[in-house]
């Protein structure tokens, strides 16, 4: 394959910026009453969030201009500060506890979530590593035991907060990139086999979490407690009909539906902009995935495509999951909307995604 391109793929930009600004909307309609009550100002997520989108896409211009050889020297560094701030959560001295979890990291003025680092690290690593031992990666010593032992030891770190959640995506993560990557498909039925024992292991032992988790398939039947949130975003996408209540005359963001303007911005969507606004949010992802293939399929270097295809994976997944969530098709993950849910560490680390993206959509790579 010869190299061709020289300009990025705008309508994957347009697309992004696209959905950053209607994020920017509907936090504002989601959150302007929860945050007047309880910080004195309806602006002060907006606020916040605008400022994150704005710090993104300065990033994302500058993952752009990251020369190609650089972006594929980064998988260490960002391994490395992911397992550090994975670390950091357990400090007493600068975790943040919320709901009786450590999943931040206060850094001075402004904390951040390493589940989000970690995704994007452990994607970096992966490209590299199937990159390099792609003559040996159908072997269990080379091609297996390396990648699942670096993310068994993210997940280890992910669970000491604990975050099951965050532990199955990166678990989701993994299984793909390998099996895109080459993986024997024996040794990923294996693994998916004790995997999946593990994590029933864990949900039966943990009554908590077992009620979390399997109060999606019957959420009426404890409305007022493990199921309460789901079924509050159920009564707003019903209330939301084809084309929603409008915008701003939602009710369920009135202190009804928990985490409106973050993990269930979608149910606010569904609630005021009805089915249209629910599908032009699908459709901008499906957007995004088909971007995504294209781009990593004009790459001959593996380690360009797999990069292409795991950047690209992280967002696609994470809309998927989260609309899974909102609409009781799975069990809770706490998986945030791409470009759209209010959070500085998301968002951020969409926005260096998608400059990755845009970096190797500038000019495709010769077969390594």
């Amino acid at each position: 394959m010869t190299a061709t391109r020289k300009g990025i793929d705008f309508w994957l930009l347009i697309t992004v910026l696209v959905l950053t600004g209607f994020g920017l909307v509907m936090v504002m309609s989601a959150s302007g009453i929860m945050a007047e009550k309880f910080w004195g100002d309806a602006y002060y997520f907006i606020f916040r969030q605008a400022l994150f989108a704005g710090l993104g896409i300065i990033l994302m211009l500058g993952t752009i201009c990251v020369p190609r050889p650089v972006l594929r020297t980064m998988h260490y560094p960002l391994l490395f500060g992911a397992l550090i701030l994975l670390i950091l959560t357990q400090v007493p001295l600068v975790a943040v506890k919320a709901g009786g979890a450590s999943r931040w990291v206060r850094l001075g003025f402004f904390s951040i979530q390493p589940l989000e680092v970690a995704k994007v690290a452990l994607v970096f690593y992966l490209a590299y590593f199937f990159s390099r031992k792609k003559d040996q990666v159908k072997t269990f010593r080379i091609g297996f035991v390396p990648p699942f032992l670096m993310t068994g030891i993210m997940c280890v770190l992910l669970l000491m907060q604990p975050d099951f959640g965050g532990a199955m995506v990166l678990t989701m993560v993994l299984f793909l990139l390998c099996l895109v990557g080459g993986t024997r498909f024996f040794y990923l039925f294996v693994s998916a086999l004790m995997a999946g024992g593990m994590a029933v292991t864990l949900v039966i032992t943990s009554p908590y979490r077992f009620k979390r988790w399997f109060a999606f398939l019957d959420p009426f039947k404890d409305a007022h407690d493990t199921g309460y949130q789901l079924v509050q975003s159920l009564y707003g996408l019903g209330a939301g009909g084809w084309t929603g209540v409008g915008l701003g005359a939602g009710k369920q963001k009135l202190f009804f539906l928990p985490e409106a303007h973050n993990d269930f911005i979608l149910a606010v969507i569904g609630e005021e902009l009805g089915f249209l606004g629910v599908s032009l949010v699908i459709i901008l992802m499906g957007f995004i995935l088909w971007r995504c293939v294209i781009i990593a399929l004009r790459h001959g270097e593996i380690q360009d495509r797999l990069l292409a295809f795991g950047t690209g994976l992280l967002i696609v997944l994470g809309g998927l999951l989260n609309t899974a969530v909102v609409l009781g098709a799975a069990p809770p993950k706490g998986v945030a909307l791409p470009f759209l849910s209010y959070g500085g560490s998301h968002l951020l680390m969409g926005f260096i995604c998608m400059g990755v993206l845009l970096n190797l959509s500038r000019t495709p790579s010769r077969t390594g």
